[in-house]
This record gives structure tokens, sequence and C-alpha cells, in this order.
């Protein structure tokens, strides 16, 4: 694979602040890259450089002549007033293509994209929606390089899986910030994280996320060793110099600067092996002993005239954790609404405990005021904070959820997400809960939180109810899964990997697959007349076929085809007809052949 882009000794901070130091990467051509690292390490920043978006503060971005490089943002910005196919056809007129690429090209990425009507105009978009748009403007400049940010943002899991699909079977190569296990582990071929960790400012692994993993584990526990060996050696050196030894004979003096040095190495791996410091969360539990909680009976909801479930049954008890799944407008975040009392159900009863407590994550953090301090976001009252009977200065709690000293006085609004997110978790953490509410708790959390996150959820003896689309911690956490389609119909599920091979359509034998266990069936019998004739005329059947298909592909290439996208599209369709007839005769010519050979 020939080499696409590469940095050298890149350098990047701000306010006095580095980001990285000296980053030196490369990137080849078809190559599929995850890039993690824990929040603020840079993983935007380092996309944006290497998409010459932004300026380092040394070190530079080589790419190869006339690489066809994409950028795309965690945030898509489009004109109001425009539709679907607006946008797109902006996209692929910039290209300086012949009309039939333009218009082939534009009719292969909107069969990628699934969207059901392109005048739909960008305004009316749910979120989910604007990130397939903003990733088909990207895929319509036939990309060699796609940089992603997040691109799993805003999508639900039919979207993730659709998404993974997509960049599975990509012809070109690409690097995609994600914080989805589950898709790192499906999706890339290797593995980035930026980490002031590791003596390089990172650690590059080539394989699925599992195996960055245990490299990863590997890599830190030599690192641990390290600093326990160098600590004996440092003590034994001070020992040493305490004694008073003559400075004045070169071998004792090469010895000093040899003590020196290993003080300085000490001091290097200890700041690498505290970078790796994780979030404390621990969730306060109300101990209550009441075995229902909350009991649904036969509730339904409608909103706005649509069904969203009818018919369901619900009961948490204390160590229930149920994963609630359902694409975007289903209804989960009303089941949430009915289960805690914010609505009414249309029908159906819903018993609560007396005197019950909730803590419920908001997924568009509401509770924030962006404007406040972090101090008085994390303990509005006073410099203290009681959390399970003991007092912790502002500072010290601070530090449990990874904030620095220095930041205590900016606003939450000049914090990242994943700090926002923190903030959130720190301040339900003060609360004693029966059940906890989770609605997308893990947007923009960074990997190590996220393990955390999963820790804490196992551990509380209480009942959770988890809406995310992140399937590694909702297979982890979950006890059950909850299924909403978002037309009144709902299903439990054991795990999310029972619910995920439910969507998968019903297991057909194929054409050759039947051919290939026709002789057991056929052993009792031999060709009839008809079938005798059959095989006869099959191979001058199938060469019209395969000629058929030749044809239909090269009127792809027709300028009257190719300028009318009605024509193309249909043009396009008749080849995949035609390709899966042929396909047909040649299994059936597979069949006949395994029965005349009884």
């Amino acid at each position: 694979m020939s080499l696409l882009l590469s940095s050298q000794a890149l350098t990047k901070g701000y306010s006095g602040r580095p980001l990285f130091r000296e980053i030196g990467l490369g990137f080849s051509e078809g190559e599929k890259v995850g890039l993690i690292g824990p929040n603020g390490s840079g993983k935007s920043t380092l996309l944006k450089l290497l998409a010459r978006i932004e300026s380092p503060d040394s070190g530079e971005v080589v790419t190869r002549r006339g690489l066809r490089l994409v950028y795309l943002p965690q945030e898509e910005s489009f004109p109001a007033g425009k539709s679907i196919e607006e946008i797109l056809q902006q996209a692929i007129e910039a290209e300086h293509w012949a009309d039939y690429e333009k218009a082939a090209q534009y009719s292969i990425v909107l069969s990628q994209l699934g969207f059901a009507d392109t005048e739909q105009h960008t305004e009316t978009l749910s979120g989910g929606q604007r990130k397939r748009l903003a990733l088909g403007v990207a895929l319509m400049q036939k990309p060699e390089l796609l940089l992603l940010d997040e691109p799993t943002n805003h999508l639900d899991l039919e979207g993730v899986l659709w998404l993974q699909g997509l960049l599975t079977n990509a012809q070109f190569g690409f690097v995609v910030v994600t914080h989805d296990r589950i898709f790192l582990e499906n999706v890339v071929t290797r593995i980035i994280e930026l980490n002031r960790a590791y003596p390089e400012g990172y650690l590059s692994i080539e394989g699925a996320y599992s195996d960055f993993v245990i490299e990863k584990e590997e890599r830190l526990d030599a690192q641990t060793k390290q600093q326990h060996s160098l600590q004996g050696k440092v003590v034994r050196e001070i020992a040493w110099l305490r004694r008073g030894a003559p400075a004045r004979t070169t071998k004792a003096q090469g010895r000093i600067q040899g003590a020196e040095r290993l003080i300085a190495e000490l001091a290097e791996v200890k700041y690498r092996n505290s970078q790796n410091r994780q979030m404390e969360a621990t969730f306060d539990a109300s101990k209550r002993k009441t075995k229902e909680l909350v009991a649904a009976k036969g509730i339904a909801k409608s909103l706005g005239g649509n069904l969203l479930f009818q018919n369901l049954d619900l009961l948490l008890s204390p160590g229930t954790r149920l994963g609630l799944l359902g694409r975007n407008g289903s209804g989960k975040t009303t089941l949430l609404r009915v289960l805690t009392g914010q609505l009414e159900p249309d029908a159906g009863t819903v018993k609560r405990a007396d005197s019950l407590n909730y803590v419920y994550f908001d997924q568009v953090r509401a509770p924030l005021d962006k404007t406040t301090l972090l101090r008085n976001a994390l303990s509005p009252n006073s410099d203290n904070v009681s959390f399970r009977g003991s007092t912790l200065h502002v500072s010290a709690w601070a530090r449990r959820f990874l904030f620095r000293p220095d930041q205590l006085d900016q606003q939450v609004g000049a914090l990242s997400g994943g700090e926002q997110a923190r903030i959130m978790l720190a301040n339900l953490m003060l609360m004693p809960a029966d059940i906890l509410i989770l609605d997308e708790p893990t947007n923009d959390l960074d990997i190590p939180s996220l393990e955390v996150l999963e820790e804490s959820l196992l551990e509380f003896p209480g009942a959770v109810i988890l809406v995310s689309h992140d399937r590694y911690l909702l297979d982890s956490v979950s006890t059950e899964i909850l299924a909403l389609d978002g037309q009144g119909g709902t299903d439990y599920f054991a795990d999310y990997s029972q619910w995920e091979q439910s969507r998968k359509p019903k297991a057909k034998s194929s054409p050759t697959a039947e051919a290939k266990a026709a002789p057991t069936a056929a052993a009792k019998r031999r060709l009839s007349t008809a079938e005798q004739r059959e095989l006869a005329a099959i191979e001058a059947t199938i060469l019209n076929a395969e000629s058929r298909v030749v044809e239909l592909q090269a009127r792809l290439t027709s300028p009257e085809v190719t300028a009318d996208h009605a024509q193309l599209t249909a043009a396009w369709q008749a080849v995949e007809q035609a390709q899966k007839e042929a396909e047909k005769l040649y299994a059936r010519w597979e069949e006949l052949e395994a029965i005349k050979g009884n």
C-alpha cells in the first residue's frame, strides 16, 4: 500500500498547554484507522491538522500529490431552504468530472444513504439524517482518505449499524474518531491512541480493538514495572550520595551524573503513569428493599397521532438493568416519562413504590447552566460536597472526575462535551437513588470514562434503565433488552446480541446452497425427460443472460442515460436484475448437473 499522508513531528497546544508533541504518523492507501484517546488528548485537533484546517505549532503534514482528502467534522452545517438533492448535487457539481461520471457517482451515493424523500429540506432533518447527509456530501467527492470526527454522534443504533456496514465495505482509506468499542472491533484494521501515557505520545497497533487492548495492557504493565525498578535504583543512588562519597574522582562524578539521569527518568515515567488515572464514579443507592419499584401493566401511549407502544408490561425491581432500544422517535424518552409520572399513559396502569427516588440523566443536558463556573456546577451552595457521609472540598471532588484545579473557575460552556457529561454524572452521584434512568449518558465520554460508568452501573443495587447507542455498554450492563419499533410494537430480548440477530432477515438457503445440497435430496431419482431438455438448453440461456448483463452495463456509460437521473437509476436496477437472473440460471444448472451425476 502506498503512503497517502504523513505527519512529521507535529506539535500543538492551546493557552500554553500542549496537546501533543512531535507526533509522527503515516496513513496508507485503503487503510482503516480508529483514532481514540482520553477527552482533551487532541483527537479532533489532530484531524484538523491532517486536513490542514488548522496549523501546527511546529512540524508539518505531507500528502501525496493530488490526494483526494475529505474531512467530516463533528457538527455539520447546511444552508436553510435547500433540499437533500440540492445539497448533494451542489457537492458533486464542484468536481471536474464528465457528466456521466457525476451522474453515476450521484446515483451510487444516493442509494447508499437510504433517503426516502430527497426533496426534504435540511432544516427538517433529524440529527441522524443530517449526519447521513454530511457523509453523503463527503462520499460525493470520491475520497481516497476520509477523516471522520465522531460520525456516530446523533445516530441511533440503526444508523450506527448502517454506518458500520458502509465503512466496512469502503474501498477508500479513512481515519475515524469514535468511542464505540464494537464499531472499532468490527470496522478498523489499526488503532491509534493519543495519550501522554506513552513515551511517543501515542500508541499505534495493527489489528482490531481487542488486539489493541491486549497490547496496551502489556505496555502499561511494563511501564509500571519500569517505575518500580527505577524507584529502587534511585533510592540506592540517593543513599550512596548521602554517605558523602568523594565527588572529585572521575568515577564518582560519573555516578552522580548517572543518579541525576535516573531521577529525571523516574520523574518522566511517573508522569506518564499518572496519565492513566480514571474517573471515580459510584452511584449512591437508597438501599430500599421493596421488590416492586415500578410495575406497569398494559400501558399504551400515542403522541401526535403516532402510536408509540401498547399493551406493554414492565417490572422494575432492585437489580433490574433494562436496556431500552429503538430508532430515534420510537418513543424511548416518552416511555421514561410515563414510568416516572411526567406523562400519563393513554391506557394501562403504572404502580410506583412510595417515595420513590429517581436519578435522571437527561440526554439534552438541560440542567446544566453553561454560564456558571465549574466549581459552582459541582457544588452550588458551598466549597464542600457531602458524599456518603463524608465531606470533600470541591477541588477534591473535581479531581475524582478528572478536572484540574485551574479549571474550577472556567465557565461550564467553555468545557468539552465529555467534561460536561462528567459534571452531570458527578451531580447525579450525590443523590441517593432507587432507580437510575440514563438517557444517552455515553455521548462524548471517552473510553476510560465509559469503562468506569459500566463498572458503577454493575455495582448499583437498585434498578437501572439505560438508553444508549453504545452497544458494548448495553451488552455488558443490561439484564434484559426492551426494543420499541415506533409503531406500537415492543419486544423483550435477553441481550443486545439477540436483538441484533432478530433484525437480520430469516435465513434462506441461497440457490447455490440449495444446488450443493441437491445431491442428497436427489439421490433417489434421475433427471426427468423435461429436466433433460432443460439441461440441454440451459447453457445457451446462461450465455444469453451474461450477454444481457454486459449490454446493460455498457448502457450505464451512455451520455443520454448518464445525463438523466431517472434513466440512470432505472439502468442500475436493470443491471442488478439481470445479474440476479444469471445467478439463478447458474444455480439451476448446478442443481441439474448434480442430479445427472447420481
